[in-house]
């Protein structure tokens, strides 16, 4: 991996190149000098991919980058979890990171360096940052682990895992999706990853050093005041312990508690702080209720809902929620409610990446999907419904990542999992991995085992005079929303009974040491299990069959002879039966036809009409060879369509084969609709299954033989074809 900087983009405050194999990525770092109106670290993240990186023009109408892909998004959102937790608390000040993808080769995965990019970016800056971080990409590939595997070798991968790492040995973000890996092969992998991580951050405090970056003096840190928060904790201690000590509160009744004491508290520090600015009045209290509820954690090993550290909340589980649906489940835990539903389609219905995501990714489709919704209400807010925003569609992510193992790869269905949150309190994400994996089973998915998922809080009491380094913690099980608002960390992980599937790690420290990380591992598989046991209470095993009302499929064999007459001129018949039965075809080869059907209803339909338009008995009496009567259905420039028997779909007789001389319109033949005509019947052609009829070859001396299907005695011999009156008949 090779990192540069100095040659492009000089006019941003930090910029960066790094380079893997022959992919390339430039980040850049701007900070504003003046603070924001916002009351927390306005901190963006962009990560775009250019279609000319990839050799590639863009496929859209207008030919050029529009809005951004999912992958796009998710790669934004990995950068920002890694460098966000360094930044000096309480600086508000507008920066914006931009990972701009300069080549691709197809080997080596872009997301890594953008998060390599970003950290030697804000390390050569004068931005404020206490970096740098390293990045690496963990592969298992045959029981060895792999630091940035290439694309074919994560192919072949059980895990793959991001390690972002700071100074002396510690962790600021993981993310992971493995195939069932053990626990023990799954912290190997960690500490093999921060271990090369740390190279990457001296290679980078390296070229700080020969730059000499001195770091700007901002104006202000928008931290509270030492005087006003001790005001504030006089004014109001009391209050803010007896309702963090009361479990009798829900998240509703003890946010409207906490909101009545801030109010009356924050009244007073006005009057008797006018000229404070109104964040410091509004911060101090944040601080006195977080050191409140942090202090009970760590002193008194309580927690406000009444749990110890390691208690779940309660779970209750319901499946088949509602008839209709081809699986469903409700999974509720303490105040957090997901509603999971799973729908079948066709294979045709995978989605389909555009060409850029494909060559950088080299995924093409993936007939797996869950979609995570969270709408205002389950916050008991109000706001508008709109499109899927980037939260949603990181938690929707990291639930599908934990359940897409389990999944039969050979399944002959796409499968969309819709997870919506009717309340939340706290960890819905893996609580969307629990009920998905409860719908799956409800829609007779197949899956290899179940799968739960649990977040785990952290809680640390950290030494100002050496460099924060954490002196005591507790690791919390389940973690309350509450709990992550004022907590220092989220660690969601999701698994089966055997070993895990899905890991994030997110930070608001700069950093942890490995053994915190090994023990939460520890305390979130005990977890796990013990919710797995509840839910196969509900449900153990998949369901054997599918729903009576879900969809079916079906392959059908369509000789090449009937191939015309299945299709239909321009598809017309495949469009009429998709139209009325609601079925869906695809191709499988020449002969083979798949049948997809939402109803066994529609797939009865969709029979009858394939029976009714390959009905076709009278053809099976055509005699290669034989002359037959053929009527003039319509002139055509190219020829003319004919018929040869009343219920059989017409075929052209081309300008070619209708006169030993050469003609350009049929009309010259004094030809007309209704007109019969006789033509040689030389069965279908191999290749395409087409008709293949000849007037012309009967103008020439030759001994024929002439059949109607009127009357299949009547057979004249001869060289010539006499017009007898069974012929025109």
């Amino acid at each position: 991996m090779e990192l540069s900087s100095g040659k492009l983009a000089r006019f941003a405050d930090g910029s960066a190149v790094v380079q893997l194999g022959d992919t390339a990525v430039m980040v850049t770092a701007v900070s504003k000098t003046k603070p924001s109106a916002s009351q927390f670290m306005p901190l963006v993240v962009d990560y775009r991919q250019k279609a000319a990186a990839a050799g590639r023009i863009p496929t859209n109408y207008l030919r050029r980058e529009l809005g951004s892909t999912d992958k796009e998004i998710l790669t934004s959102r990995v950068v920002d979890r890694s460098i966000r937790p360094l930044f000096p608390v309480g600086y508000f000040y507008d920066t914006q990171i931009l990972c701009n993808l300069l080549a691709v080769d197809g080997v080596n995965d872009p997301d890594i360096l953008a998060i390599n990019g970003a950290s030697a970016a804000l390390a050569l800056s004068d931005i404020p940052w206490n970096g740098p971080v390293g990045a690496v990409r963990v592969g298992f590939v045959d029981g060895e682990t792999v630091i940035n595997p290439t694309r074919k070798e994560l192919s072949s991968s059980t895990l793959n895992l991001v390690v972002a790492g700071a100074p002396h040995n510690q962790v600021v973000m993981l993310e992971a999706t493995a195939e069932n890996i053990l626990q023990q092969d799954f912290c190997h992998a960690v500490k093999v990853g921060v271990k090369h991580t740390q190279q990457i951050i001296q290679g980078i405090q390296q070229l700080v050093k020969e730059r000499g970056i001195v770091k700007r003096t901002v104006q202000k840190l928008f931290v509270a005041p030492e005087e006003i928060v001790e005001c504030a904790k006089k004014l109001a201690f009391n209050k803010i312990y007896a309702v963090f000590t009361d479990t009798s509160h829900d998240k509703i009744s003890r946010d409207e508690a906490i909101n009545k004491i801030r109010l009356e508290t924050e009244e007073h520090l006005k009057e008797k702080f006018p000229e404070a600015e109104p964040y410091e009045i509004v911060e101090s209290f944040n601080m006195v209720s977080k050191d409140i509820f942090r202090n009970l954690i760590l002193t008194e090993y309580r927690r406000c809902d009444g749990r110890d550290l390691t208690s779940l909340r309660d779970i209750r589980c319901e499946v088949n929620m509602f008839k209709m649906l081809h699986g469903s489940a409700l999974f509720q835990r303490g105040q957090t409610q997901v509603l999971c539903t799973v729908t079948f389609d066709s294979l045709e219905s995978s989605v389909k990446s555009d060409l850029i995501s494909t060559a950088v990714s080299g995924v093409k489709d993936k007939n797996f999907m869950l979609h995570y919704e969270f709408p205002p209400y389950a916050t008991n807010e109000i706001g508008k419904v709109t499109g899927v925003n980037r939260r949603e569609l990181g938690h929707g992510a990291l639930a599908e990542r934990a359940l897409k193992p389990v999944i039969p790869p050979d399944f002959p269905f796409t499968i969309r999992i819709t997870s919506e949150v009717l309340e939340s309190n706290g960890s819905s994400s893996m609580a969307s991995a629990c009920g998905g994996s409860l719908a799956l089973m409800d829609a007779g998915v197949p899956v290899s085992s179940a799968v739960a998922g649990v977040a785990i809080g952290l809680v640390t009491k950290c030494n100002p005079e050496k460099s924060g380094d954490v002196e005591d913690y507790r690791l919390l099980t389940d973690i309350l929303g509450i709990e992550d608002y004022y907590g220092d960390m989220d660690f969601k992980m999701a698994g089966t009974n055997k070993g895990i599937t899905a890991l994030q790690v997110d930070l608001k420290l700069p950093g942890i040491p490995i053994k915190i990380v090994m023990e939460a591992i520890q305390q979130a598989t005990a977890a796990k299990k013990e919710i797995l046991q509840i839910m196969n209470e509900t449900l153990a095993k998949p369901r054997p069959n599918r729903k009576e009302n879900g969809p079916v499929v079906e392959t059908i064999h369509v000789p090449l002879s009937k191939r015309i007459q299945f299709v239909g001129p321009g598809g017309y018949n495949l469009k009429k039966l998709q139209a009325q039965t609601g079925v869906t075809l695809s191709q499988i080869d020449e002969e083979t036809y798949s049948v997809f059907a939402p109803t066994p209803g529609a797939m009865h339909e969709a029979r009858e009409f394939i029976r009714d338009i390959c009905k076709d008995d009278q053809e099976l009496n055509l005699e290669f060879g034989a002359v037959y009567t053929a009527t003039i259905t319509e002139i055509r420039d190219s020829g003319v369509m004919v018929k040869l028997y009343p219920n059989m779909t017409p075929v052209l007789l081309h300008n070619t084969q209708l006169d030993q001389r050469k003609i350009k319109h049929p009309s010259a033949l004094g030809l007309e609709v209704g007109q019969e005509i006789q033509v040689k019947y030389f069965g279908r052609d191999p290749t395409d299954g087409r008709m293949r009829l000849s007037r012309k070859v009967l103008q020439s001396p030759a001994t024929t033989v002439l059949k109607t299907l009127t009357d299949k005695n009547s057979i004249v011999m001869g060289g010539t074809v006499p017009q007898s009156s069974t012929s025109s008949q």
